[in-house]
């Protein structure tokens, strides 16, 4: 037991901290503490105001993963499954984001303004690049495998082909012609809009083994340096599946 004690220490940092401090990768903390100032504040009221709404949220997380239990084998399917549930409970009671919500939200803030649809879609390409470089453990699940950003371009090609003029978003005409040249290739590729809740579950579980993965890794690490002290030369390693978080918590 001193063996697996001293190994999930810092299991605050692996499982609280992974909960709360990614939030972060992708927006500013001003949007991720959203709400948690009104704008007439400033200094150290605000900054005050976003600490404890930070601290509000980790401790609502903590309080989850006290009680809820988690395997750390990110190859078995039902135990990625249960630690995509317990992180969308979390970001539900804690009010975080879940990455789908992230990348409209940042879709959202860096198109704002963008007025030629040329633009906009250059934007986009750029965005999912980033969250590529953002979650690389999963990037199958934001790569253009499909290639359907050629296929958009290719239809604005047309569209601004037709009306004889760079297509901005606010020509509701021609943004019609071009919603339905995407509706096009979204039934040539196969997407359909009623799908959308299966895709977003798709990557919460991608991101959840991976996250499962890091644990493992950290778990295995932490017993490999323990296990080069005196003290823990003769113990076994333990199973990092029969660990239970919650007894370190």
């Amino acid at each position: 037991m001193a063996f697996s004690s001293r190994l999930l220490s810092k299991s605050k940092q692996l499982c609280g901290s992974q909960v709360i401090l990614q939030q972060q990768h992708a927006i500013p903390v001003r949007y991720f503490a959203k709400e948690a100032a009104p704008p007439a504040l400033k200094g150290d009221e605000m900054l005050k105001n976003i600490f404890l709404d930070v601290k509000k949220k980790f401790e609502t997380a903590m309080g989850i993963l006290r009680k809820e239990k988690i395997t750390i084998d990110p190859d078995d399917p039902a135990s990625v499954s249960q630690y995509a549930k317990v992180m969308k409970t979390i970001r539900e009671k804690a009010g975080l984001f879940s990455e789908s919500q992230r990348i409209q939200f940042t879709i959202q803030s860096r198109t704002e303004g963008i007025p030629d649809a040329r633009t906009y879609l250059l934007t986009l390409k750029e965005i999912r690049i980033k969250y590529v470089l953002i979650y690389i453990f999963f990037m199958r699940g934001l790569t253009d495998e499909l290639g359907a950003e050629a296929m958009m371009m290719d239809a604005l090609e047309k569209v601004e082909k037709e009306i004889k003029k760079p297509l901005m978003r606010n020509d509701k005409k021609g943004m019609a012609l071009l919603l339905a040249e995407f509706d096009k290739i979204n039934k040539k590729l196969g997407i359909r809009k009623e799908d959308l809740p299966k895709y977003e579950e798709q990557l919460e579980n991608k991101i959840a083994k991976a996250q499962l993965e890091e644990l493992k890794k950290d778990a295995l690490e932490a017993m490999e340096t323990q296990k080069k002290r005196e003290e823990f030369k003769d113990e076994e390693m333990v199973d990092v599946k029969s660990l239970d978080i919650r007894n370190f918590l």
